[in-house]
C-alpha cells in the first residue's frame, strides 16, 4: 500500500523535470466538482478508474465528462469479467479513498490504460491521491512518465 501517493507523485513529477500547478482546494467527489474548483473543462479531467479482471487490477483513465464502457474494455483486454474495486481494494492498492484515485498506476505496480478520450487535451488535470488537492500537467508529459497503454473505452 501507498504510504503517501501525493508526495510519491509530486517526486515523480520533479525528478523527471515536470513544470506541474498545484492546487489545494476544498475536497472534491465528483469530475463536475473537481472541473470547477480546478477551472479547467471536465474534458481535461483525468478520472482514474481502479478496476479488477479476473485475478488483476489495472488502472484506467478516461476524460472527467465520459463514462467506461465496461463492453470495449472486456474486449480490448479479453477479459469474460471486468468490476470496479471496492474501497478496501482501492486503499490497499493505490493509499487513497475512491474517487482521489491518480492517473500513474506505475506508482502502485499497476498496468496503466488511457482512453483515447483524453489524447486532444493539451494539459490534464487531477487528484493525485487526495480529495482537497489537484496537480495540472501537459498532457505529454504524463504521456513520456507513465507510458499508459492507449486504448477506445469510454462512452458518453
Amino acid at each position: 500500500m501507498k504510504v503517501n501517493p501525493c508526495q510519491d507523485i509530486i517526486g515523480v513529477l520533479k525528478a523527471n523535470s515536470v513544470d506541474f500547478e498545484e492546487l489545494d482546494h476544498e475536497p472534491v467527489y465528483t469530475s463536475e466538482d473537481a472541473a470547477k474548483v480546478r477551472g479547467l473543462t471536465m474534458e481535461s479531467g483525468a478520472k482514474s478508474l481502479l478496476l479488477k479482471t479476473n485475478d488483476k487490477f489495472l488502472l484506467v483513465v478516461i476524460a472527467g465528462n465520459k463514462k467506461l464502457d465496461s463492453k470495449k474494455l472486456k474486449r480490448t483486454l479479453n477479459v469474460k469479467k471486468i468490476r470496479f474495486a471496492n474501497p478496501d481494494e482501492v486503499e490497499n492498492k493505490m493509499g487513497c479513498k475512491v474517487g482521489a484515485c491518480y492517473p500513474f498506476g506505475g506508482i502502485a505496480h499497476l498496468d496503466t490504460y488511457l482512453d483515447n478520450s483524453l489524447l486532444n487535451q493539451f494539459k490534464i488535470s487531477f487528484n493525485p491521491g487526495v480529495h482537497h488537492k489537484s496537480i495540472k500537467i501537459k498532457l505529454n508529459d504524463y504521456l513520456r512518465i507513465e507510458k499508459p497503454h492507449i486504448i477506445d473505452v469510454s462512452a458518453e
